[in-house]
Protein backbone atom coordinates (compact mmCIF):
# COMPACT_ATOMS: atom_id res chain seq x y z
CA UNK A 1 0.00 0.00 0.00
CA UNK A 2 2.79 2.09 1.00
CA UNK A 3 4.58 1.76 -2.02
CA UNK A 4 1.59 2.41 -4.11
CA UNK A 5 1.12 5.42 -2.64
CA UNK A 6 4.90 6.48 -3.22
CA UNK A 7 4.09 5.32 -6.69
CA UNK A 8 1.13 7.81 -6.96
CA UNK A 9 3.13 10.75 -5.64
CA UNK A 10 5.99 10.28 -7.72
CA UNK A 11 4.12 10.03 -10.71
CA UNK A 12 2.24 13.48 -9.26
CA UNK A 13 5.56 15.39 -8.99
CA UNK A 14 6.43 13.81 -12.27
CA UNK A 15 3.46 15.20 -14.43
CA UNK A 16 3.38 18.61 -12.62
CA UNK A 17 7.02 19.02 -13.16
CA UNK A 18 6.12 18.48 -17.54
CA UNK A 19 3.03 20.39 -17.09
CA UNK A 20 5.65 23.76 -15.67
CA UNK A 21 7.87 23.09 -18.21
CA UNK A 22 5.89 22.96 -20.92
CA UNK A 23 4.15 26.35 -19.93
CA UNK A 24 8.06 27.52 -19.30
CA UNK A 25 9.01 26.48 -22.77
CA UNK A 26 5.44 27.37 -24.60
CA UNK A 27 6.73 29.58 -27.48
CA UNK A 28 5.26 33.15 -27.30
CA UNK A 29 3.49 34.29 -30.72
CA UNK A 30 4.53 37.66 -32.42
CA UNK A 31 1.18 39.52 -31.83
CA UNK A 32 1.42 38.46 -28.28
CA UNK A 33 5.04 40.15 -28.33
CA UNK A 34 4.05 43.23 -30.50
CA UNK A 35 1.00 43.80 -27.28
CA UNK A 36 3.44 44.08 -24.92
CA UNK A 37 5.44 45.85 -26.35
CA UNK A 38 2.32 48.55 -26.59
CA UNK A 39 2.28 48.10 -22.82
CA UNK A 40 5.70 48.01 -21.43
CA UNK A 41 7.78 49.97 -24.02
CA UNK A 42 9.67 52.23 -21.95
CA UNK A 43 10.12 54.63 -25.23
CA UNK A 44 6.59 54.66 -25.83
CA UNK A 45 5.68 55.24 -21.63
CA UNK A 46 7.85 58.58 -21.87
CA UNK A 47 6.25 59.64 -25.42
CA UNK A 48 3.02 59.39 -24.11
CA UNK A 49 3.92 62.03 -21.19
CA UNK A 50 5.40 64.34 -23.74
CA UNK A 51 1.67 64.40 -25.07
CA UNK A 52 0.45 65.30 -21.57
CA UNK A 53 3.09 68.20 -21.47
CA UNK A 54 1.69 69.13 -25.06
CA UNK A 55 -1.86 69.39 -23.86
CA UNK A 56 -0.66 71.36 -20.73
CA UNK A 57 0.84 73.87 -22.54
CA UNK A 58 -2.01 74.09 -25.39
CA UNK A 59 -4.34 74.88 -21.87
CA UNK A 60 -1.95 77.47 -21.07
CA UNK A 61 -1.73 79.08 -24.50
CA UNK A 62 -5.91 79.47 -24.69
CA UNK A 63 -5.43 81.60 -21.43
CA UNK A 64 -3.99 83.98 -23.11
CA UNK A 65 -7.05 86.19 -23.77
CA UNK A 66 -6.76 87.02 -19.91
CA UNK A 67 -6.75 90.01 -18.83
CA UNK A 68 -4.73 91.39 -16.04
CA UNK A 69 -6.31 92.95 -13.37
CA UNK A 70 -4.41 94.55 -10.46
CA UNK A 71 -5.43 95.72 -6.94
CA UNK A 72 -2.86 97.58 -5.08
CA UNK A 73 -2.69 99.60 -1.60
CA UNK A 74 -0.24 101.73 -0.12
CA UNK A 75 0.03 104.28 3.26
CA UNK A 76 2.45 106.15 3.59
CA UNK A 77 4.54 109.31 5.47
CA UNK A 78 6.86 111.91 4.01
CA UNK A 79 7.10 115.14 3.02
CA UNK A 80 5.24 116.86 -0.39
CA UNK A 81 7.45 119.67 -1.63
CA UNK A 82 6.92 119.68 -5.08
CA UNK A 83 8.86 122.07 -7.85
CA UNK A 84 8.11 121.72 -11.53
CA UNK A 85 10.39 120.33 -14.56
CA UNK A 86 10.22 117.34 -16.92
CA UNK A 87 12.13 113.98 -16.28
CA UNK A 88 12.05 110.39 -17.14
CA UNK A 89 11.03 107.80 -14.87
CA UNK A 90 13.93 105.55 -14.03
CA UNK A 91 13.31 102.78 -11.86
CA UNK A 92 11.15 103.68 -8.79
CA UNK A 93 10.38 107.47 -9.23
CA UNK A 94 8.43 109.16 -5.78
CA UNK A 95 5.64 110.77 -6.73
CA UNK A 96 3.27 114.01 -5.37
CA UNK A 97 0.88 115.34 -6.02
CA UNK A 98 0.83 118.73 -4.26
CA UNK A 99 1.10 122.45 -5.80
CA UNK A 100 4.56 123.82 -5.71
CA UNK A 101 5.16 126.15 -2.78
CA UNK A 102 6.97 129.32 -2.36
CA UNK A 103 9.26 128.11 0.48
CA UNK A 104 10.64 124.92 1.13
CA UNK A 105 7.90 122.92 2.93
CA UNK A 106 9.38 119.92 5.72
CA UNK A 107 6.24 119.40 7.66
CA UNK A 108 5.39 115.16 7.24
CA UNK A 109 2.35 114.06 5.13
CA UNK A 110 0.69 110.78 5.75
CA UNK A 111 -1.59 109.41 2.95
CA UNK A 112 -2.92 106.06 1.56
CA UNK A 113 -3.87 105.14 -1.94
CA UNK A 114 -6.07 102.10 -3.24
CA UNK A 115 -6.15 101.47 -7.01
CA UNK A 116 -7.64 98.44 -9.04
CA UNK A 117 -6.31 98.51 -12.68
CA UNK A 118 -7.84 96.56 -15.81
CA UNK A 119 -5.14 95.94 -18.72
CA UNK A 120 -7.03 93.62 -21.11
CA UNK A 121 -5.41 93.40 -25.37
CA UNK A 122 -9.24 92.97 -26.74
CA UNK A 123 -8.10 92.31 -30.08
CA UNK A 124 -4.78 91.72 -31.68
CA UNK A 125 -6.06 90.31 -35.36
CA UNK A 126 -5.86 86.73 -35.56
CA UNK A 127 -2.70 86.59 -33.08
CA UNK A 128 -4.53 84.55 -30.16
CA UNK A 129 -6.01 81.73 -32.98
CA UNK A 130 -3.03 81.83 -34.24
CA UNK A 131 -0.94 80.80 -31.36
CA UNK A 132 -4.01 78.34 -30.10
CA UNK A 133 -3.49 76.64 -33.48
CA UNK A 134 0.06 75.99 -33.38
CA UNK A 135 -0.81 74.61 -29.57
CA UNK A 136 -2.64 72.28 -30.98
CA UNK A 137 -0.67 71.67 -33.84
CA UNK A 138 2.13 70.88 -31.36
CA UNK A 139 -0.35 67.66 -29.56
CA UNK A 140 -0.20 66.64 -32.88
CA UNK A 141 3.00 65.92 -33.87
CA UNK A 142 3.77 65.09 -30.36
CA UNK A 143 0.61 62.54 -30.74
CA UNK A 144 2.47 61.15 -34.34
CA UNK A 145 6.15 61.13 -32.84
CA UNK A 146 4.36 58.11 -30.37
CA UNK A 147 2.93 56.97 -33.33
CA UNK A 148 6.30 57.23 -34.82
CA UNK A 149 7.72 55.45 -31.78
CA UNK A 150 5.46 52.44 -31.63
CA UNK A 151 5.93 51.94 -35.57
CA UNK A 152 9.95 52.02 -35.37
CA UNK A 153 9.39 50.01 -31.97
CA UNK A 154 7.05 47.46 -33.99
CA UNK A 155 9.73 47.13 -36.63
CA UNK A 156 12.54 46.46 -33.93
CA UNK A 157 10.65 43.95 -32.08
CA UNK A 158 9.87 42.12 -35.86
CA UNK A 159 13.62 42.18 -36.89
CA UNK A 160 14.54 40.30 -33.33
CA UNK A 161 11.54 38.27 -33.06
CA UNK A 162 12.63 37.14 -36.55
CA UNK A 163 16.26 36.31 -35.71
CA UNK A 164 15.31 34.65 -32.74
CA UNK A 165 13.68 31.80 -35.35
CA UNK A 166 17.03 32.26 -37.15
CA UNK A 167 18.92 31.38 -34.30
CA UNK A 168 16.74 28.90 -33.02
CA UNK A 169 17.04 27.27 -36.04
CA UNK A 170 20.62 27.41 -35.94
CA UNK A 171 21.11 25.64 -33.04
CA UNK A 172 19.40 22.91 -34.22
CA UNK A 173 22.10 22.65 -37.39
CA UNK A 174 24.84 23.06 -34.87
CA UNK A 175 23.02 20.40 -32.64
CA UNK A 176 22.57 18.22 -35.60
CA UNK A 177 25.78 18.48 -36.41
CA UNK A 178 27.64 17.99 -33.30
CA UNK A 179 25.08 14.07 -33.35
CA UNK A 180 26.73 13.83 -36.59
CA UNK A 181 30.46 14.39 -35.39
CA UNK A 182 29.86 12.01 -32.53
CA UNK A 183 28.12 9.39 -34.92
CA UNK A 184 31.36 9.75 -36.97
CA UNK A 185 34.02 9.44 -34.17
CA UNK A 186 32.50 6.47 -32.39
CA UNK A 187 33.23 4.83 -35.86
CA UNK A 188 36.45 6.18 -36.05
CA UNK A 189 37.44 4.72 -32.83
CA UNK A 190 35.93 1.28 -33.23
CA UNK A 191 37.61 1.41 -36.55
CA UNK A 192 40.92 2.57 -35.00
CA UNK A 193 40.03 -0.21 -32.07
CA UNK A 194 40.25 -2.99 -35.07
CA UNK A 195 43.36 -1.53 -36.60
CA UNK A 196 41.47 -0.32 -39.82
CA UNK A 197 41.87 2.93 -39.23
CA UNK A 198 45.01 5.28 -37.91
CA UNK A 199 44.60 6.90 -34.74
CA UNK A 200 45.02 10.27 -36.46
CA UNK A 201 41.62 10.27 -37.69
CA UNK A 202 40.24 10.20 -34.11
CA UNK A 203 42.06 13.55 -33.15
CA UNK A 204 40.69 15.28 -36.29
CA UNK A 205 37.21 14.36 -35.50
CA UNK A 206 37.74 14.97 -31.78
CA UNK A 207 38.49 18.41 -32.87
CA UNK A 208 35.59 19.19 -35.16
CA UNK A 209 33.43 18.21 -32.25
CA UNK A 210 34.69 20.48 -30.20
CA UNK A 211 34.43 23.05 -32.89
CA UNK A 212 31.04 22.60 -33.43
CA UNK A 213 30.52 22.92 -29.59
CA UNK A 214 31.92 25.75 -29.43
CA UNK A 215 29.86 26.80 -32.34
CA UNK A 216 26.55 26.01 -30.73
CA UNK A 217 28.25 27.50 -27.14
CA UNK A 218 28.25 30.60 -29.91
CA UNK A 219 25.05 30.57 -30.89
CA UNK A 220 23.37 29.85 -27.66
CA UNK A 221 24.87 33.42 -26.52
CA UNK A 222 23.74 35.32 -29.95
CA UNK A 223 19.93 33.69 -28.90
CA UNK A 224 20.43 35.09 -25.20
CA UNK A 225 21.36 38.33 -26.10
CA UNK A 226 18.49 38.88 -28.67
CA UNK A 227 15.90 37.49 -25.67
CA UNK A 228 17.56 40.52 -23.24
CA UNK A 229 16.94 42.92 -26.10
CA UNK A 230 13.15 41.98 -25.99
CA UNK A 231 12.72 41.18 -22.85
CA UNK A 232 13.80 45.10 -22.56
CA UNK A 233 11.35 46.54 -24.17
CA UNK A 234 8.23 44.03 -23.54
CA UNK A 235 8.57 43.08 -19.52
CA UNK A 236 8.45 39.41 -20.71
CA UNK A 237 11.01 37.54 -18.83
CA UNK A 238 14.14 36.26 -21.44
CA UNK A 239 13.82 32.74 -20.85
CA UNK A 240 10.32 33.04 -21.66
CA UNK A 241 10.31 34.75 -24.64
CA UNK A 242 10.54 31.67 -27.43
CA UNK A 243 9.43 32.11 -30.71
CA UNK A 244 6.81 30.17 -32.59
CA UNK A 245 8.73 27.75 -35.20
CA UNK A 246 5.80 27.60 -37.24
CA UNK A 247 6.19 31.07 -38.84
CA UNK A 248 8.47 30.92 -41.73
CA UNK A 249 6.91 27.70 -43.19
CA UNK A 250 3.51 29.47 -42.24
CA UNK A 251 4.95 32.63 -44.08
CA UNK A 252 6.00 30.23 -46.86
CA UNK A 253 2.92 28.29 -47.42
CA UNK A 254 0.70 31.57 -48.25
CA UNK A 255 1.77 32.35 -51.54
CA UNK A 256 -0.08 35.84 -52.31
CA UNK A 257 0.84 36.88 -48.74
CA UNK A 258 2.36 40.02 -49.73
CA UNK A 259 0.01 41.23 -52.19
CA UNK A 260 -1.40 44.19 -50.24
CA UNK A 261 -0.90 47.75 -51.13
CA UNK A 262 0.66 50.65 -49.31
CA UNK A 263 -1.55 52.21 -46.88
CA UNK A 264 -0.41 55.85 -47.39
CA UNK A 265 -3.24 57.43 -45.36
CA UNK A 266 -2.66 55.98 -42.07
CA UNK A 267 0.87 55.67 -41.89
CA UNK A 268 2.97 56.61 -38.91
CA UNK A 269 5.84 58.06 -40.44
CA UNK A 270 4.63 59.94 -43.50
CA UNK A 271 1.52 61.35 -40.90
CA UNK A 272 4.69 62.52 -38.81
CA UNK A 273 6.21 65.16 -41.06
CA UNK A 274 3.04 65.87 -42.29
CA UNK A 275 2.10 66.92 -38.87
CA UNK A 276 5.67 68.59 -38.47
CA UNK A 277 4.72 70.27 -41.70
CA UNK A 278 1.77 71.67 -41.08
CA UNK A 279 3.42 73.00 -37.84
CA UNK A 280 5.73 74.91 -39.32
CA UNK A 281 2.75 76.01 -41.99
CA UNK A 282 0.93 77.05 -38.41
CA UNK A 283 4.39 78.94 -37.51
CA UNK A 284 3.67 81.04 -40.40
CA UNK A 285 1.00 82.16 -39.57
CA UNK A 286 1.42 83.11 -36.18
CA UNK A 287 4.34 85.09 -37.41
CA UNK A 288 2.24 87.04 -39.44
CA UNK A 289 0.08 87.47 -37.31
CA UNK A 290 2.02 88.01 -33.44
CA UNK A 291 3.46 91.86 -35.20
CA UNK A 292 0.09 92.89 -35.79
CA UNK A 293 -1.52 96.20 -33.89
CA UNK A 294 -2.92 95.23 -30.19
CA UNK A 295 -5.62 97.47 -29.42
CA UNK A 296 -6.64 97.31 -25.35
CA UNK A 297 -8.85 98.45 -22.84
CA UNK A 298 -7.52 99.77 -20.03
CA UNK A 299 -9.37 100.78 -16.95
CA UNK A 300 -8.35 101.78 -13.17
CA UNK A 301 -10.86 103.16 -10.13
CA UNK A 302 -8.62 104.19 -6.77
CA UNK A 303 -9.38 106.23 -3.66
CA UNK A 304 -7.40 108.25 -1.65
CA UNK A 305 -6.81 110.03 1.45
CA UNK A 306 -4.03 112.53 2.59
CA UNK A 307 -3.03 114.40 6.01
CA UNK A 308 -3.64 118.25 4.33
CA UNK A 309 -6.40 119.30 3.74
CA UNK A 310 -7.91 121.71 0.51
CA UNK A 311 -6.79 124.78 2.23
CA UNK A 312 -3.24 123.50 2.21
CA UNK A 313 -3.29 122.51 6.02
CA UNK A 314 -1.22 119.87 7.68
CA UNK A 315 -3.05 117.85 9.62
CA UNK A 316 -2.41 115.37 12.40
CA UNK A 317 -0.86 112.26 10.47
CA UNK A 318 -3.48 110.42 11.45
CA UNK A 319 -5.84 112.31 9.67
CA UNK A 320 -4.26 111.10 6.11
CA UNK A 321 -5.39 107.37 6.71
CA UNK A 322 -8.77 106.84 5.36
CA UNK A 323 -10.26 106.91 1.80
CA UNK A 324 -11.22 110.95 0.91
CA UNK A 325 -11.39 111.10 -2.72
CA UNK A 326 -12.25 108.66 -5.45
CA UNK A 327 -11.88 108.87 -9.33
CA UNK A 328 -11.90 106.35 -12.24
CA UNK A 329 -10.54 106.44 -15.86
CA UNK A 330 -11.72 104.32 -18.96
CA UNK A 331 -9.95 103.96 -22.25
CA UNK A 332 -8.94 102.61 -25.59
CA UNK A 333 -5.33 101.88 -27.01
CA UNK A 334 -3.71 101.31 -30.06
CA UNK A 335 -0.44 100.61 -30.00
CA UNK A 336 2.05 99.40 -32.93
CA UNK A 337 6.07 99.27 -33.69
CA UNK A 338 6.77 100.51 -36.79
CA UNK A 339 9.73 98.83 -36.91
CA UNK A 340 8.20 95.30 -36.34
CA UNK A 341 7.67 95.47 -40.52
CA UNK A 342 11.10 94.18 -40.71
CA UNK A 343 11.36 91.80 -37.26
CA UNK A 344 7.95 90.33 -38.93
CA UNK A 345 9.73 90.51 -42.60
CA UNK A 346 13.02 88.93 -41.11
CA UNK A 347 11.60 86.21 -38.83
CA UNK A 348 8.91 85.10 -42.04
CA UNK A 349 11.93 84.49 -44.10
CA UNK A 350 13.52 82.54 -41.46
CA UNK A 351 10.53 80.40 -40.86
CA UNK A 352 9.60 79.53 -44.42
CA UNK A 353 13.01 78.19 -44.55
CA UNK A 354 12.12 76.10 -41.73
CA UNK A 355 8.92 74.91 -43.91
CA UNK A 356 10.98 74.42 -46.78
CA UNK A 357 13.25 71.92 -44.86
CA UNK A 358 10.30 70.18 -43.25
CA UNK A 359 8.10 69.37 -46.52
CA UNK A 360 11.91 68.07 -48.37
CA UNK A 361 11.78 65.51 -45.56
CA UNK A 362 8.62 64.71 -46.42
CA UNK A 363 9.32 64.20 -49.47
CA UNK A 364 12.25 61.99 -48.65
CA UNK A 365 10.26 60.07 -46.40
CA UNK A 366 7.85 59.12 -48.79
CA UNK A 367 10.62 58.35 -51.65
CA UNK A 368 12.62 56.03 -49.07
CA UNK A 369 9.47 54.09 -48.74
CA UNK A 370 8.63 53.84 -52.15
CA UNK A 371 11.90 52.13 -52.48
CA UNK A 372 12.25 50.20 -49.21
CA UNK A 373 9.13 48.30 -50.33
CA UNK A 374 10.23 47.90 -54.21
CA UNK A 375 13.59 46.31 -52.36
CA UNK A 376 11.36 44.06 -50.08
CA UNK A 377 9.28 42.30 -53.09
CA UNK A 378 13.41 42.02 -54.96
CA UNK A 379 14.04 40.01 -51.96
CA UNK A 380 11.28 38.22 -51.80
CA UNK A 381 11.59 36.88 -55.07
CA UNK A 382 14.92 36.10 -54.41
CA UNK A 383 14.62 34.03 -51.70
CA UNK A 384 11.35 32.38 -53.32
CA UNK A 385 13.45 31.10 -55.90
CA UNK A 386 16.32 30.17 -53.41
CA UNK A 387 13.32 27.60 -51.49
CA UNK A 388 12.50 26.21 -54.74
CA UNK A 389 16.29 25.03 -55.26
CA UNK A 390 17.67 24.61 -51.70
CA UNK A 391 15.77 21.03 -51.33
CA UNK A 392 17.70 19.98 -54.26
CA UNK A 393 20.67 20.84 -52.42
CA UNK A 394 19.72 19.64 -49.15
CA UNK A 395 18.65 16.21 -50.57
CA UNK A 396 22.00 15.88 -52.18
CA UNK A 397 24.25 16.69 -49.33
CA UNK A 398 22.30 14.76 -47.38
CA UNK A 399 22.69 11.44 -49.55
CA UNK A 400 26.21 12.20 -49.97
CA UNK A 401 26.85 12.31 -46.31
CA UNK A 402 25.21 9.06 -45.57
CA UNK A 403 27.31 7.38 -48.42
CA UNK A 404 30.45 8.51 -47.46
CA UNK A 405 30.04 8.13 -44.02
CA UNK A 406 28.92 4.19 -45.06
CA UNK A 407 31.86 3.93 -47.22
CA UNK A 408 34.10 5.17 -44.62
CA UNK A 409 32.49 2.74 -42.13
CA UNK A 410 33.83 0.10 -44.48
CA UNK A 411 37.21 1.53 -45.13
CA UNK A 412 36.49 2.38 -48.89
CA UNK A 413 36.79 6.09 -47.80
CA UNK A 414 39.38 8.71 -46.01
CA UNK A 415 38.69 11.21 -43.25
CA UNK A 416 38.85 14.11 -45.70
CA UNK A 417 36.34 13.12 -48.27
CA UNK A 418 33.79 12.15 -45.39
CA UNK A 419 34.04 15.72 -43.73
CA UNK A 420 33.64 17.49 -46.62
CA UNK A 421 30.31 15.98 -47.27
CA UNK A 422 29.54 16.78 -43.81
CA UNK A 423 30.42 20.84 -44.67
CA UNK A 424 28.24 20.29 -47.52
CA UNK A 425 25.68 19.60 -45.83
CA UNK A 426 26.14 21.71 -42.75
CA UNK A 427 26.44 24.25 -45.80
CA UNK A 428 23.15 23.23 -47.40
CA UNK A 429 21.12 23.32 -43.90
CA UNK A 430 22.62 26.48 -42.96
CA UNK A 431 21.61 27.70 -46.76
CA UNK A 432 18.33 26.51 -46.15
CA UNK A 433 17.72 28.54 -42.90
CA UNK A 434 18.79 31.55 -44.35
CA UNK A 435 16.50 32.08 -47.49
CA UNK A 436 13.51 30.69 -44.92
CA UNK A 437 14.45 33.90 -42.47
CA UNK A 438 15.20 35.94 -45.64
CA UNK A 439 11.63 35.27 -47.44
CA UNK A 440 10.23 36.26 -43.70
CA UNK A 441 12.40 39.44 -43.09
CA UNK A 442 11.06 40.55 -46.93
CA UNK A 443 7.95 39.90 -46.25
CA UNK A 444 7.37 41.62 -42.78
CA UNK A 445 9.94 44.13 -43.96
CA UNK A 446 7.30 45.39 -47.11
CA UNK A 447 4.81 44.88 -44.46
CA UNK A 448 6.29 46.86 -41.54
CA UNK A 449 7.38 49.77 -44.95
CA UNK A 450 4.00 49.55 -46.14
CA UNK A 451 1.68 49.74 -43.03
CA UNK A 452 0.74 46.52 -43.01
CA UNK A 453 1.92 44.68 -40.78
CA UNK A 454 -1.60 43.26 -39.25
CA UNK A 455 -2.35 41.56 -42.57
CA UNK A 456 0.68 39.57 -41.77
CA UNK A 457 -0.56 38.94 -38.07
CA UNK A 458 -3.61 37.87 -39.32
CA UNK A 459 -1.72 35.00 -41.36
CA UNK A 460 -0.15 33.33 -38.32
CA UNK A 461 -3.73 32.73 -36.59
Amino acid sequence: MLSIKRCCCILLLLVTAMIVNAQQSAPITLKELLNKVDQKAPQLLTDSAAILIRQAQAAETRSNWLPNLTLNYQADVGTSNNTIGPYFGFGLVPSSTSGVHSTNVTTAVSDNLGIAALDWEVYNFGKYKAENKVANSDITVEQNQFARSKYDLQAYTISNYLQLLRLQDFMGIQYRNILRTREILRSIRSLAVSGVKAGVDTSLAEAELSKARLNYIEVNNQLKQVQLQLSAITGVPSQSIIPDSTVEMTLIGQSSAYLFPMDTINHPLINFYKSVYQNSLQREDLVKKQYNPKISLEAAAWERGSSVNANDQYNSLSTGYGFQRGDYLVGLGVSYNLFDLKRRQLKLRTQKANTDYDVRKLQEQQQLLANSASQADVEMQTALDRLKEIPNQLNAANASYRQQLSLYRNGLSNIVDLDAALNILYRAETDYMQAKYDYSNALFQKAITENQVNSILNLLK
